[in-house]
């Protein structure tokens, strides 16, 4: 077995986290699941299949995987970050397998491209594939991004090499719940555009620029273009992009429902909230009163 430890983070994902596990046993020594006190039959499965669990009050998601990294006791070479609603396609376990025990050296993370899946129809398209992350790391040589909002892995030493084959990410909700997550989603976002309009986002980030991995060319796109544009606009330019120009419509009926809600309504709901909190700071200020005019001594 790989020297190899395994960070899931959950709350109430007992319909998720079996498919989860199983499909990490093949690789991983260890799997520690860190909880944020689930109600359903989360841990009782995730102990079941071998993982160790964990449980801490929600902060958010950055905070919550660095505590993990600094209080789960892993002491392989290697660590791993899953969420609970993704699984390890078989070719992917034989090539982690083939591959990680032979890292070179110079080797400090691997790459591992995603599948999303939804309403059980691959999204191909609207430059949602191959969506490359770094999700494998030598150990106590990564953090995670201290990021309201689409946090990633900092590498902070070594180079990075990247696996062929994929994993999937296909979540086994309803639309409703989808939709309630991505309105708490769009809060985070909010604090997330209004940090970078402030230039008061954490000094350890993933590098932003062109030039860089996939997730470095999209966040520089994101601080330096969608976040300079209009609101509103910026939502129906960004669908009409993924969905016309990056052929979106490819993906069938589901596709046109995926990249709507998720390329358009969820950005526009952000930039509605967005508009929101500026248009009450703006009436907040105006209702302060003015200081009494001091008279002049005669």
């Amino acid at each position: 077995m790989n020297s190899l430890s395994v960070i899931i983070l959950t709350f109430n994902e007992e319909q998720h986290i079996e498919r989860c596990i199983r499909s990490l046993q093949g690789i991983a020594s260890n799997i520690f699941v860190v909880d944020s006190f689930s109600t359903d039959n989360t841990c009782a499965l995730a102990t079941a299949l071998g993982a160790q669990v964990y449980q801490r009050k929600w902060v958010n998601y950055s905070t919550q995987f660095n505590w993990a990294l600094a209080n789960c006791p892993i002491t392989t070479d290697w660590t791993m970050r899953m969420d609970c609603d993704e699984y390890l396609l078989p070719e992917l376990i034989t090539e982690i397998n083939q591959k990680l025990p032979h890292a070179a050296a110079a080797t400090g993370g691997f790459i591992i491209k995603r599948r999303v899946y939804f309403m059980n129809r691959w999204i191909k398209h609207g430059g949602f594939y191959p969506h490359r992350l770094l999700r494998i790391w030598r150990t106590g040589q990564a953090v995670l991004e201290d990021r309201q909002m689409d946090e990633h892995v900092v590498l902070e030493r070594g180079e990075t090499e990247a696996f062929e084959h994929d994993m999937v990410d296909h979540n086994l909700n309803d639309l409703t719940w989808w939709t309630g997550k991505h309105n708490l989603y769009a809060n985070r976002e909010v604090l997330d555009l209004l940090a970078i309009e402030s230039h008061t986002t954490a000094s350890q980030n993933v590098e932003s620029t062109l030039a860089g991995e996939q997730y470095s060319r999209k966040r520089w796109m994101k601080e330096n273009m969608y976040s300079k544009m209009p609101l509103f606009l910026r939502a129906l330019v960004y669908f009409s992009f993924r969905y016309f120009i990056q052929l979106g419509f490819l993906d069938g009926k589901p596709g046109l429902i995926w990249h709507f809600l998720q390329g358009f309504w969820y950005r526009f709901l952000v930039d509605a909230k967005l508009y929101e909190h500026n248009h009450r700071r703006q009436q907040a200020t105006l209702a302060v009163p003015a200081p009494a005019s001091v008279p002049q001594s005669l």
